[in-house]
């Protein structure tokens, strides 16, 4: 019996399950029932071999008590992934169905992957705890015993809605009064010390000289309690303007 209980088995028994693009799960009606039974797979609980076929309109599980269903997608070919996860090997099911999802879509022009996690109950044993915390425990890893993220910061494209990895040297204006305001009203310098990004020292430095330098920033930075506004100019680049008419 897997750690997260006895699941019923499915059509080609096991998580992972992917179909290729054109495929999708909005042919569900409420209630679990599928608009067009010949064209659903049904996943059970554990690891399987990714399944596909242009015929399949429909991915689905049930029964899930402390288990967790996870749907992986890409928006850009439609690709999607499936799995049911009881616990017994979370470490190798998630990269399982990433790699998956990627295989499909490495010719993808554009798009990202959505996941969706459902399931799990508040349990005596708290397995559904420890579950949900396996899987979301993927931004972290760990150097000589001591645990850091993956990523440390991302970036939105608003206009296409793509999400990425970034990292900024440019923070934006008065960044020393953000910050200074940010490290004055906050109750320590860094809730994580020994993670924190090489450049959080300097930062840190910079802005307690900026409190030194500026203990009073309101009667000196905003003479007459006006506002500092910017605008960015033609090149992306903040500038700034006297007056909000500017």
């Amino acid at each position: 019996m897997p750690r997260g209980g006895a699941k019923r088995s499915g059509a080609g028994r096991g998580g992972g399950h992917l179909t290729r693009p054109g495929g999708g799960l909005d042919d569900a009606t409420a209630g679990g029932w599928a608009a067009r039974p010949s064209a659903t797979v049904r996943c059970g609980a554990g690891p399987g071999a990714p399944a596909s076929g242009g015929s399949i309109s429909i991915l689905g599980s049930d029964d899930a008590t402390t288990c967790h269903i996870v749907v992986l997608r890409h928006t850009g070919n439609g690709a999607t992934c499936l799995t049911h996860c009881d616990g017994s090997d979370t470490k190798a099911e998630v990269p399982l169905i990433m790699s998956s999802i990627k295989s499909f879509s490495e010719h993808a022009e554009c798009g990202r992957l959505e996941v969706h996690l459902v399931g799990g109950f508040s349990d005596d044993r708290q397995l559904s705890q420890k579950l949900t915390h396996q899987l979301l425990k993927l931004n972290d890893r760990e150097e000589n015993e001591n645990h850091f993220p993956i990523i440390y910061g991302i970036a939105v494209n608003i206009k296409t809605a793509e999400i990425y990895r970034a990292s900024f040297q440019d923070r934006g204006p008065e960044e020393q009064l953000r910050a200074a305001r940010a490290l004055a009203g906050g109750p320590s310098l860094s809730t994580s010390p020994l993670a924190e990004p090489p450049h959080f020292v300097e930062h840190i430095r910079s802005t307690l000289m900026f409190l030194k330098k500026f203990p009073s920033p309101e009667n000196i930075l905003f003479p007459g309690n006006k506002a500092l506004l910017y605008k960015k100019n033609k090149d992306g680049l903040w500038e700034k303007i006297s007056s909000p008419g500017s």
